[in-house]
């Protein structure tokens, strides 16, 4: 398993966010792509990166603090957050993004998934966020009537290369991770889960580790910013 340090961006500063509320926002610095060499100074193979003002906006935002986190670093970076057409998932994926991470397109415009997945192997993830098992969209401004396991099972023969689930109850609240729901979806489809909300302690990433399930890894955010999570034990951890 994999370690996916969050840098979440809003307004070109590092923050998390509580269950996915904008005005909920701790700032934890102003300088993006310092802490993006800390995480790669800590031995962290992975960067998760979220625009979360493009997430709302539909469209990039924070596009200066990704080109300086990836000027910055030289470990691989995945990116959601208002990526909705295929420009600006071909320009994102030119200028050095390992892995675009389509999330409202998913559910609003799967041949775009598939269209990208086919033109880009490997490089494209479909971005799950649920709320009480349902698929939330628009920067999760909105809950939709699709099961999170529907959706992702309707990616199974386009090629993505990793799904990326978010229980947004967990999301910044440091109270554990959905650890059930994850495993369960992982276990139902054949592509890599990555688990992300709620990961906030070591005891954490071992049950999610023990869980059984075909995991690929886990985002952390908060936790690692507030010493919760030693990047450098958790990576190890996970790698071993």
């Amino acid at each position: 398993m994999i370690l996916y340090p969050a840098i979440d961006l809003k307004d070109g500063q590092c923050v998390r966010l509580l269950r996915g509320e904008m005005d909920q926002a701790t700032v934890f610095g102003d300088d993006p792509s310092a802490q993006a060499r800390a995480f790669a100074a800590a031995g962290c193979r992975w960067l998760h990166l979220v625009d979360l003002n493009g997430a709302f906006a539909g469209q990039p935002v924070n596009g200066a603090a990704v080109e300086a986190i990836l000027g910055a670093v030289d470990i691989p970076a995945q990116l959601g957050g208002g990526i909705r057409d295929r420009a600006t998932i071909d320009r994102w994926l030119e200028r050095g993004i390992a892995r675009v991470i389509l999330g409202t397109a998913a559910l609003r415009d799967p041949e775009l998934v598939r269209a990208a997945a086919r033109a880009h192997p490997g490089r494209i993830a479909v971005g799950i966020d649920a709320r009480g098992g349902m698929v939330a969209v628009e920067g999760w401004a909105e809950t939709s009537d699709v099961t999170a396991t529907d959706l992702a099972r309707r990616f199974e023969d386009a090629g993505v290369a990793a799904i990326i689930y978010t229980d947004i109850e967990r999301d910044g609240a440091m109270q554990g991770p959905n650890v059930a729901a994850t495993a369960a979806l992982a276990r139902a489809v054949g592509i890599p889960v990555i688990a992300s909300g709620g990961v906030s302690s070591m005891a954490d990433l071992r049950a999610l580790k023990e869980s059984g399930a075909p995991l690929d890894g886990a985002i952390s955010g908060r936790a690692l910013y507030e010493g919760k999570i030693d990047p450098a034990e958790a990576t190890a951890y996970l790698a071993a």
